[in-house]
């Protein structure tokens, strides 16, 4: 009974960290936002009440933002219910995932936490030490006023606390202070009546003044063009097209600095023309962000084949557009520099990835049988797991497999799902003695195959303590301590 109880946590464990990497509270092909967000509130309060020291430590453990940012709320809001050495645990490692968070998340963040009226000494410290940290508040001042004007006051912080000159007649009195000599502030002050100001403006906070000074879209966007960041130019290609402007936008995109996962979202946005006349500049930015993410792994995974999902279901969702094919072709090319012999099979049979696309079903079963006839020494399969071409046929392989062609499990199999099933709590497997973990950018992808020895329902809860633990201590080896 002690061994099964045993096994169930460390399931319970492995569900929640699952669920919490892939769901992003958004549609799915499968499922919708409610859903999501009913299921992935009962996972977290669960944990929560149940596992709540191994549930702080998730957050080292590549959750998604939306989720941790959740975690942080719930051990905030609940800190009398912690003792004194785990609520120090909690501390530090709320402080470091902050640090990791995007800024704009963690404004949000701490308007939760005072919208829930969450105040105590160490909440306080919390942001007051974020806030404190800072590289440039002056420009966060501007872009989240009012929220970084609400967690000032939420943390009795006082505004001298702070670095930067300015700030005090910025916030509570910019009316009556005439001209500042902070260059963003005097811009920002001009722009309420100067619309050449607007342009001088950070894109985010440029665009709220464009519309008071009925700016046209194709103008604002080829004047605020040289404002631009990295992001902002990929997110704003789709809006410039309609409105003439994109070459403004989107020749001065930098392939060679944009994340793996991102670039292989951008590549598959591109019209499939597009991909063709751009084929050595694209594939040649594929193969180095994957180099990057490999590093001195490059080479030593040995013979690996690799089952990617081109399935329909792959096209996402109108919230997650083709997120889960975005995730397969980045694997792609990740795995492709990290094994010293590689064989992708996607479910289409197409031998092109670069032209990847959505469509036909989802036949895992006799793309698992192609993988598995050369005996590689690790078959990965990204995959939403929804196997119907025929129904059951990829747990029957996998079953047949392990028992009888390779019971002494010279093949390791992982299953990375991309996507999370709302209706099933978790992130949909294939067998059940296949490993199954959630992905959501494939530069995590290393680690979660590691992870997933202990995905198979054999493990008991002490080894994945040790595990994580070990995770917890290398996660803050190099972080500030956190004196809340």
């Amino acid at each position: 009974m002690e061994l099964l109880a045993d096994r169930a946590a460390a399931e319970d464990v492995l569900l929640f960290v699952n669920a919490a990497i892939a769901a992003t509270g958004q549609r799915e092909f499968h499922s919708d936002g409610d859903a999501q967000q009913w299921s992935m509130e009962f996972l977290h309060e669960y944990m929560l009440v149940n596992y709540r020291d191994l549930y702080a430590a998730t957050l080292t453990l590549g959750v998604n933002d939306r989720n941790a940012a959740a975690i942080i709320l719930r051990l905030l809001q609940t800190g009398r219910d912690a003792s004194p050495a785990q609520r120090h645990v909690e501390g530090r490692l709320i402080a470091k995932a902050l640090t990791e968070l995007p800024t704009h998340r963690v404004y949000h963040l701490f308007t939760a936490l005072r919208k829930a009226r969450v105040n105590n000494r160490r909440t306080r410290a919390i942001i007051r030490e974020w806030l404190v940290a800072r590289p440039d508040p002056a420009f966060e001042a501007v872009k989240y006023r009012s929220a970084f004007l609400s967690a000032v006051r939420h943390a009795h912080l006082k505004i001298e606390d702070l670095p930067g000159e300015e700030l005090d007649a910025f916030l509570f009195g910019w009316h009556s202070a005439g001209r500042f000599a902070t260059p963003l502030f005097e811009t920002w002050r001009r722009a309420h009546f100067d619309r050449r100001a607007v342009f001088e403006l950070p894109y985010t906070i440029a665009e709220g003044f464009a519309a008071g000074h009925r700016i046209t879209r194709a103008e604002f966007l080829e004047k605020i063009a040289p404002q631009l960041t990295r992001n902002e130019r990929l997110r704003l290609q789709r809006s410039a097209a309609w409105t003439g402007a994109l070459g403004v936008v989107a020749d001065a995109v930098d392939l060679s600095r944009m994340p793996l996962t991102r670039l292989a979202a951008y590549v598959l946005a591109l019209p499939v023309e597009e991909r063709e006349q751009r084929r050595l500049e694209l594939t040649d930015a594929l193969r180095a962000a994957a180099l990057r993410v490999a590093g001195l792994r490059a080479g030593t995974w040995g013979r690996v084949a690799a089952v990617l999902d081109d399935s329909y279901s792959a096209s996402g969702s109108s919230e997650k557009r083709r997120r889960p094919l975005v995730v397969a072709l980045a694997a792609h090319f990740l795995l492709r520099e990290l094994a010293s012999d590689y064989r992708p099979l996607w479910l289409s049979g197409d031998e092109d990835p670069l032209m990847a696309r959505a469509r036909g079903v989802t036949a895992l079963g006799e793309r698992l049988l192609d993988g598995l006839e050369t005996r590689p020494d690790l078959l990965v399969v990204v995959s939403d797991g929804w196997d119907n071409a025929p129904v059951g046929m990829a747990a029957a392989v996998l079953r047949v497999w392990g028992e009888r062609l390779d019971p002494e499990g010279k093949t390791a199999v992982a299953h990375l799902n991309p996507v999370f099933d709302a209706a099933g709590l978790q992130v949909r497997r294939l067998a059940p003695t296949t490993p199954t973990v959630g992905i959501r950018d494939a530069e995590d992808l290393p680690e979660l195959v590691a992870f997933a020895r202990f995905a198979t329902g054999r493990t008991g809860i002490a080894e994945l303590r040790a595990h994580i633990d070990s995770r917890v201590e290398h996660w803050l080896s190099e972080e500030t301590p956190c004196t809340a």
